[in-house]
């Protein structure tokens, strides 16, 4: 399952990131890594942003990048 396939409320685990080095080493700056457990805060009206907590850090996703991170439900 996806990120972006979430909804408000949920969490998950993250399994895999699919990203380029570049990517994944700004999600890795959030500790947003394999093994995170991610909460899903909120999500924009047209469900183009969403804004997740892992441990005490909020973070503002575009669809498009949270696409890339597979979780576990």
């Amino acid at each position: 399952m996806k990120l972006n396939g979430l909804k408000k409320g949920q969490s998950a685990t993250v399994t895999a990131i699919n990203a380029g080095r570049e990517l994944k080493n700004r999600f890795s700056s959030f500790g947003l890594v394999k093994g995170a457990i991610i909460y899903i805060e909120g999500l924009s009206l047209a469900k183009k942003t969403m804004e997740i907590r892992i441990n005490k850090t909020h973070i503002a996703l575009r669809s498009s990048e949270a696409e890339k991170i597979e979780v576990v439900h």
